[in-house]
């Protein structure tokens, strides 16, 4: 990911990317300090299931890039950041839009960087609720991180 992409060339590109696209998945922000990201999905005729709910393939990819994305960009360039492990649990059907949001603070990336600071990976798992308009939840995703700072060049 190029480093002078901003923000809002990020939503635009993520808004024509084909998984997003086609599932009816729109970024509807992502903030200026990449510490914030809403995300939201469309029920339509072409993204529900058997039973005319979300499709949960949808739910887990509405969520999937988002906390490496802001992560990286707020530590910079001195460090690797990757998706190790994620998981999803589906609480409530899906009968309407559904949105998510996530949200960096100083003390996740204060905890990154102390963790990291020697060199060491670090694994942090991230947590996202998807819910409705009203504030219902239907799923609970999880992601986990891999983090660690690039070895200095000398």
């Amino acid at each position: 990911m190029p480093a002078n992409v901003t923000p809002r060339t990020m939503r635009r590109l993520m808004n024509l990317w084909p998984p997003f696209l086609f599932c009816g998945i729109r970024v509807q922000e992502i903030a200026d300090d990449w510490r914030h990201a809403r995300v939201v999905l469309r029920k339509r005729w072409y993204n529900r299931n058997a039973f005319g709910t979300q499709y949960g393939g949808n739910l887990f990819s509405m969520t999937d890039p988002f906390w490496a994305v802001l992560t990286l960009r707020c530590l910079g360039r001195d460090y690797i950041v990757w998706d190790k492990a994620g998981e999803i649990e589906f609480v409530a059907p899906g009968r309407e839009d559904v949105y998510a949001e996530f949200r960096l603070d100083d003390a996740m990336l204060d905890e990154i960087r102390a963790a990291t600071a020697s060199g060491a990976k670090y694994l942090r798992w991230y947590e996202t609720p998807v819910t409705t308009a009203t504030g219902a939840l239907v799923a609970t995703v999880r992601k986990q991180l891999y983090v660690r700072r690039k070895p200095s060049r000398a």
